[in-house]
């Protein structure tokens, strides 16, 4: 091969290769192995690269993460690991029923749920694969009921005699049939996407979905097939990773399985199948790595993946094609809420109703403790501080179009900040709650940086790992020793106002609840909120009028972080302990997907989707608890888009037309976007009347 061939050669390796090579070469300098550990790597990361192709296969047709991947194939392996442990179902049979339960249910998933938000963002779609993910898991959850057992860990085996030893490991025939299977799926998703009709309209349709269509692709059904085949691999990789390691808890499953899937995406840059798969395998090579040379503290494996999909997203260079320059769409959730038209603010009823209405929603909360008992006025206070971080969500995702999945990683930041300047260095509440809170804004700019350079959901790969890293590792007391322990007292308030009983820790975390609700209301009508507005809309055209985008996303990642720390804080001292639970990666998603559900367009929806997630807490079996948080945001994505906030300032706006109505007052707000013809004077009423019967739907 002449020189300009071998040139040419590396040239189109480089991009498959290098990101592996780079993950290997970390390896080897700070994490040596013998070969037994390679070669385990090197199976478990096959199929972790399943998963994360059968991610891939879906970002290429519906151009968005899906969160639900590994619970794609999670549901069908529980179903056919049960039909092995408790039905007798030999192996080839289960694996069978698996398959074909695999098949079912991705196209059902995509008939079922995708297909309704054909027309919406990728944004609000990649949401929606936030709450299928939850719905799968209860699924996952409750299959182990069809036996009468509760979940728990299983174990099969290949039914095959075989093992060889490479030092220190002894492989035995599940490895095996993992190292000859993975690969023969990812040569056949190759060969299907090169050499098939199918997979070259897939590859078309991924293109420009609206122009395959108007070319006679059948793009319904060719995502639909997709959706199949990607649920598919997913089982495969999961159900051989269960026949080695054993078939844990589904939702420990889920997230340390999405977040290696994630990475290896970012590293073949979403769309490069035979570099994302190469990524995976040299991803489980260093995951194996990083355990075997930390087998007391396994969990480093996080926040080194964390510092890898970090270092990736700063380095990676933005691309020109289509496919890398096509930016997400307008945040079609965040509907925004009107005020009270002027027309109608000085008329007595609606002043009554307002003032009146005001004054009684803040005196039953302010006297809620009175009603309530101590372990009562405990969750109430738990609903405040819930708010709080959900008004954080409102902040970067309602305002600034930013996915963060990791909102509870801030919240620990500020926990563990706060918990240590008042249980240790023995300062007042107040400025351990401001110390938690600057700490936690400036944390929420570093997890940020990576957004400010590429568009679309990368900020929700980075809050993911960082999460994992998080409460794995980073504030793990277990790793962190600077992190108090035991009981954490409440000190006075300001060193005067005593917060030992729940009652008046109760009236602390509503103060402070006030106090964020004044202060981002302010932040709203400013300049600075309505920057954050526009640069959500068309951060190009925001930029065309010489707003600062940089400095707007950095002013939101400090806000929503601020918020969210402080928020930490007082659920700590709330609890009076620091507990990796509280703040686990799993309480990110509940608190996102409530946020959703409340609305994210207001601050009042901050408070109801904070009822929402807390009640399916207090009054579910635990199986049970996620299933409000995962129907209730596919509901409100597909009905209600403004939220449980937006469906009550709906009902106010017709109310206000009805007193419009009576009052013969013209509004125009209310019937925004309806041409009235004009009236003569004194038909003021019946125009109100026309504008009516020509909104209503």
């Amino acid at each position: 091969m002449s020189e300009v061939g071998v040139r040419r050669w590396l040239r189109r390796a480089a991009p498959v290769a290098g990101p592996a090579l780079g993950v290997l070469a970390l390896q080897v300098v700070a994490f040596p192995v013998p070969a037994g550990v390679y070669v385990l790597g090197v199976v478990l990361g096959l199929l972790s690269a399943l998963v994360a192709v059968g991610m891939a296969l879906i970002h290429r047709a519906n151009r968005i993460l899906n969160v639900a991947q590994s619970d794609l194939g999670g549901v069908p392996t529980v179903l056919a690991v049960n039909l092995i442990v408790y039905s007798g179902l030999t192996y080839v049979l289960a694996l069978g029923v698996g398959l074909v339960a695999a098949v079912v249910l991705g196209a059902l998933v995509e008939l079922v749920v995708i297909r309704r938000f054909f027309r919406a963002s990728r944004l609000v779609l990649t949401v929606a694969t936030i709450g299928l993910s939850q719905l799968l898991t209860v699924a996952a959850l409750l299959l182990p009921g069809l036996w009468g057992v509760d979940p728990a860990s299983q174990q099969i085996d290949v039914p095959l005699s075989w093992s060889v030893t490479v030092e220190p490991i002894v492989f035995g025939a599940d490895h095996l049939l993992a190292l000859a299977v993975a690969p023969l799926v990812l040569a056949g998703i190759a060969a299907f996407l090169r050499f098939t009709a199918y997979g070259t309209a897939v590859r078309a349709s991924a293109e420009r979905a609206d122009r395959a269509a108007l070319l006679g692709v059948p793009v319904g059904r060719l995502q639909t097939l997709v959706w199949a085949i990607a649920a598919l691999v997913s089982f495969v990789g999961v159900f051989l990773r269960a026949g080695i390691l054993g078939l844990p808890l589904v939702t420990t499953l889920s997230l340390g399985a999405l977040l290696f899937a994630l990475a290896a995406l970012m590293l073949g840059r979403l769309t490069n199948l035979p570099a994302i798969a190469a990524s995976a395998v040299a991803l489980g090579v260093l995951e194996q790595a990083v355990i075997w040379n930390n087998s007391r503290d396994p969990e480093l494996v996080y926040p080194v993946v964390a510092a890898v999909v970090l270092v990736s997203l700063l380095v990676r260079r933005r691309g020109t094609a289509r496919v890398d320059t096509d930016t997400v769409s307008s945040w079609q959730t965040a509907d925004e809420v009107r005020p009270v038209p002027r027309e109608l603010r000085a008329i007595a009823e609606v002043r009554a109703v307002t003032w009146v209405g005001g004054a009684a929603l803040v005196g039953v909360a302010v006297a809620m403790p009175v009603w309530l008992g101590p372990g009562d006025t405990l969750k109430a206070s738990a609903v405040v501080v819930f708010a709080m971080i959900a008004l954080s969500i409102v902040v970067l995702t309602g305002w600034a179009g930013q996915v963060s999945l990791g909102q509870m990683s801030f919240a620990a930041v500020g926990g563990a900040v706060g918990a240590l300047a008042t249980a240790t260095w023995g300062l007042d509440l107040s400025l351990g709650l401001l110390l938690g809170g600057l700490a936690g804004a400036a944390v929420a700019v570093v997890v940020g940086l990576p957004a400010l350079r590429l568009p679309g959901l990368f900020l929700a790969v980075t809050t993911l790992a960082f999460a994992l890293a998080t409460s794995n590792w980073l504030l793990n007391r277990k790793h962190a020793g600077w992190i108090p322990g035991g009981r954490i007292g409440r000190p006075p308030l300001f060193g005067a106002i005593p917060l030992d009983s729940q009652d008046a820790m109760y009236w602390c975390c509503l103060a402070c609840l006030a106090v964020a609700f004044w202060a981002v209301r302010g932040i709203r009508r400013s300049r600075t909120g309505r920057v954050l507005l526009a640069q959500r809309e068309n951060e190009r055209g925001a930029q065309a009028f010489g707003v600062n985008v940089t400095r707007a996303k950095l002013s939101a990642f400090a806000l929503s972080g601020f918020l969210a720390a402080v928020a930490g804080c007082l659920l700590v001292h709330l609890q009076q302990q620091y507990s990796e639970l509280l703040f686990a990666p799993a309480e990110s998603f509940n608190v996102f997907t409530s946020a959703v559900v409340g609305g994210l367009g207001s601050m009042t929806g901050a408070v109801l989707g904070a009822l929402y997630l807390q009640g399916g807490g207090w009054f579910l079996p635990s199986r049970w608890q996620l299933l409000p948080s995962a129907v209730g945001v596919l509901v409100v994505l597909m009905a209600l888009p403004g939220g449980l906030g937006g469906l009550v300032f709906r009902l106010r706006d017709h109310w206000l037309r009805s007193v419009a109505r009576r009052r013969a007052v013209v509004v125009p707000s209310l019937v925004a976007d309806v041409r009235v013809d004009p009236a003569p004077i004194g038909h003021a009423e019946e125009a109100v009347e026309q504008a009516e019967r020509v909104a209503a739907p």
